[in-house]
């Protein structure tokens, strides 16, 4: 089973991420364990707590996302439905903390697209950070930090 992660940011943000097993459950799903098996995604769902970010939850894939072998795209609709109901249900402490999906390579990486579809995210809800992960098809993740102008790669232990 896995375990929740805490990473340590290399940047001046200063803060730390934990990212709760059930988060890392629902991702490893989706992973791209078979040939033909498409790339999923969703948004995540978490708390700001201070300088640090609480991620508690990955929305699953939704019947009208786009998906093939390397290429994932988000319809909006129906996360940010889940994304307003967790919000209303925890009294707007729960919110849009990042981004999720998977590779079909067993080291994943940020592509040059999700480099930038992810710029636009961060940079248009500056100064707050925003975490980016990509599963790869060996269970390994790459977890990404934005903020401002940047994007840094988190290291757990």
């Amino acid at each position: 089973m896995l375990a929740s992660l805490i990473g340590d940011n290399p940047c001046a943000w200063g803060g730390q991420v934990l990212i709760e097993a059930r988060v890392l459950i629902t991702i490893s799903r989706h992973r791209q364990d078979a040939p033909r098996k498409a790339e999923a995604g969703g948004i995540l769902l978490g708390q700001r707590r201070g300088i640090h970010l609480h991620v508690v939850e990955a929305t699953e894939p939704a019947p009208k996302d786009r998906r093939g072998r390397t290429h994932f795209d988000r319809s909006p609709a129906a996360h940010q439905e889940i994304a307003t109901a967790r919000w209303h249900r925890s009294g707007g402490t729960v919110d849009y903390v990042g981004e999720w999906h998977t590779h079909p390579e067993d080291m994943p990486r940020p592509s040059r697209i999700d480099q930038e579809a992810w710029q636009a995210i961060y940079r248009s809800r500056a100064p707050v950070p925003m975490i980016f992960i990509i599963a790869g098809m060996s269970g390994r993740h790459w977890v990404g930090l934005g903020q401002h102008d940047a994007l840094h790669e988190i290291r757990f232990a």
